[in-house]
């Protein structure tokens, strides 16, 4: 970097995006909200945010996910 010149780094992209929910004439705000609630968990924004609060390592992601495939190849043996 030369003559103060800048880099920018992108470190994560944030893609920005409404949730619309339709309501019908007359349709309940309880059931609006649900169906809110319903699509945001879908988005994963939560799940997102929580992960970001610390930093895991690498080993420890993999281990993970070896113990889930573990699991999983375990329930789809017992079904068969």
């Amino acid at each position: 970097m030369q003559n103060g010149e800048l880099k920018h780094v992108e470190y994560f992209k944030i893609e920005l995006s409404m949730i619309i929910v339709p309501i019908k004439e007359g349709e309940n705000i309880e059931r609006a909200l649900k169906k809110f609630k319903r699509k945001f968990e879908k988005t994963g924004v939560m799940r997102e945010l929580r992960s970001r609060q610390a930093f895991t390592k690498d080993s420890v992601l993999r281990r993970d996910q070896m113990k889930k495939a573990i699991y999983l190849q375990q329930l789809q043996q017992d079904n068969d």
